[in-house]
């Protein structure tokens, strides 16, 4: 069993991606970037100042952070209505705290970001004993320091981590700091996310659970 899980949180804990793509859409056209949901792709799990900056220098549009306060604006109005918790999130937590594994929460995303996503979603955030956000760290995912830096606050060492991700940036960032990686088929094919060589593909937090399960 490993002595510690760190997880993604957009694409993994929460179907949070369609909702802070609507956001961005809106907010980067009141820029005067006509963006479409494809454009987004490549900078997915790469924290918002990539999502919405490479999508509007994509359109000749230069990245300016206003940008992204206000996409985390339009964000904020919606994400209650609109976002998703996946199933099996409560109880993979759970599990992993009854075995005493330790839980992190490491996502590229601002803190205004996550912390709004756990309260719609209702994930207690007392369930990780961090919580380390894009604003932490200064070389965001496909780099691996956010995952370093979330073992290191809760004293694990690398080889003994494993992270859950669904992006295929994350999936590079763990691979790159020499952690285990599930990676989860909720934002890219199992087909794309092969080619980045997880150690297991999974199609829930279930099918992870009970993968975790059986090296206990």
């Amino acid at each position: 069993m490993y002595k510690a899980v760190l997880f993604d949180m957009d694409g993994v804990l929460v179907d949070s991606e369609p909702v802070i793509n609507k956001a961005a859409i809106l907010g980067l056209a009141e820029y005067g970037v006509n963006a479409t949901p494809s454009d987004f792709i490549p900078f997915i799990g790469a924290g918002e100042d990539r999502y919405i900056g490479g999508v509007a220098e994509k359109h000749g549009v230069p990245y300016r952070i206003e940008m992204k306060t206000r996409v985390y604006e339009i964000y904020l109005e919606i994400v209650d209505a609109d976002i998703g918790c996946y199933n099996g999130v409560q109880e993979l937590l759970e599990f992993l705290k009854t075995q005493g594994i330790k839980i992190a929460l490491a996502s590229s995303a601002d803190l205004i970001k996550i912390e709004a996503n756990l309260k719609a979603a209702n994930i207690d955030k007392s369930m990780f004993q961090t919580i380390v956000s894009g604003e932490d760290v200064v070389n965001k995912k496909p780099a691996p320091d956010i995952y370093l830096y979330a073992a290191q606050k809760i004293n694990a060492l690398p080889k003994n981590c494993l992270v859950v991700e669904d992006a295929l940036n994350g999936i590079q960032a763990a691979r790159a700091a020499g952690m285990k990686c599930f990676a989860l088929t909720t934002s890219f094919s199992r087909k794309e996310i092969e080619k980045e060589n997880p150690d297991y593909i999974c199609s829930n937090l279930n099918d992870i659970m009970e993968k975790l399960k059986c090296f206990n």
